[in-house]
């Protein structure tokens, strides 16, 4: 359990980086904030205290206590070698080592530095990158969005950059209260393709397994929608498996599951990403049930992990690296005074044709 010191200086800090605390306005006495956190008097100095060393206040005798913004100077943000904060959801994870790869590599040809943070897909997580970044004092910013599809809790803090005009892009997703700058796959047609690759295969019986926490997920199951419409084929919502972050850990035994309970309907899934096209394999292995004989299966994004798995995946690619290196000569532009900078940018996927998926004959 944290000192109750480090509450209030916690606290505090949020307040100031988010913006509640404008730079030069009086925080509440010290009396107001015994009452406030129920603490003594002692305790409220020593939190003040920290707060002045570190550069978040400064003290007025006779005055009062103001907001003061020392702690920018007092970061790396006086180097000569600028940094551009980078957080994504995961680090080590499915696709992000090839983007972070992307985003390295250009940084470094400029000299610039990269402080990196990761959310988990959690806006807790999210608000404490967002605070080391604010504090730290970064000159640019690369974000992937958290719960993208969800209303984000954090919002404040982008308000914050843009008041300090730190510029800063999103990859993958957007917040779409946001006006800001973006770097996407188009997944609307990734998704969209795919489902347009099974019907041509024949298949009229298509399932879909989406993310609906991410709005990759909401543009995922867009395309799958938008491809059956065209093709008159009717949406079954049955045949939808929708989990979320809460819900991944439970994908193996609910893709078992669903497979099960869809077994004599289901002839094709596109699923939200090649790491959920593998989790369908395996539940296929156990089950019984024979790929791309009996089902068959795309992924999307043209991971390393389909790549190397021990059946081919077909899939659909994902820029990655590429998205990386634009994001990050973006922020660079716009730190060199560059003008008119793109405000989105849409990749296309294209299919990869792997060994999961088979034609089927109209009877």
């Amino acid at each position: 359990m944290k000192p109750k010191y480090q509450v209030i200086i916690d606290d505090i800090k949020s307040h100031i980086l988010s913006g509640t605390y404008s730079i030069g306005e009086q925080i509440p006495t010290e009396s107001a904030l015994q009452d406030s956190y129920n603490v003594s008097r002692q305790t409220v100095r020593k939190a003040i205290l920290e707060l002045s060393n570190e550069g978040f206040l400064r003290s007025e005798k006779g005055s009062g206590t103001y907001v003061s913004n020392q702690y920018r100077s007092r970061s790396g943000g006086h180097t000569s070698k600028k940094t551009i904060g980078v957080i994504t959801t995961y680090i080590s994870d499915y696709i992000f080592p090839s983007i972070i790869r992307g985003i390295e590599s250009r940084l470094n040809e400029d000299n610039y530095s990269l402080l990196l943070a990761s959310t988990n897909n959690d806006v807790t997580q999210e608000k404490k990158a967002l605070e080391m970044m604010l504090s730290y004092g970064v000159d640019g910013l690369i974000v992937e969005p958290t719960k993208s599809n969800l209303y984000n809790p954090n919002i404040a803090y982008y308000l914050s950059f843009k008041e300090q005009d730190v510029p800063f892009t999103m990859i993958n997703a957007f917040y779409e209260e946001l006006e800001v700058p973006f770097f996407c796959l188009d997944d609307v047609q990734s998704s969209y393709l795919a489902t347009l690759e099974l019907i041509a295969k024949g298949h009229t019986q298509i399932g879909i397994i989406a993310k609906m926490d991410d709005l990759q997920g909401k543009y995922r199951m867009k395309g799958y929608i938008k491809a059956l419409g065209e093709a008159k084929l009717r949406f079954h919502p049955e045949q939808v498996l929708s989990f979320d972050t809460a819900s991944k850990p439970d994908l193996s035994s609910n893709v078992a599951t669903y497979l099960d309970e869809n077994r004599d309907s289901l002839t094709a899934i596109v699923c939200y990403n090649d790491e959920v096209g593998l989790e369908v394999v395996h539940a296929c292995r156990q089950l019984g049930i024979s790929i791309p004989d009996e089902l068959s299966i795309i992924g999307q994004d043209n991971s390393y992990i389909a790549k190397n798995a021990n059946i081919r995946l077909t899939t659909l690619t994902h820029p990655q690296e590429q998205m990386g290196r634009d994001a990050a000569d973006w922020v660079i532009k716009n730190l060199q005074g560059k003008k008119d900078l793109p405000t989105n940018t849409y990749y296309q996927p294209v299919l990869v044709e792997g060994e999961t998926v088979k034609e089927i004959e109209v009877e």
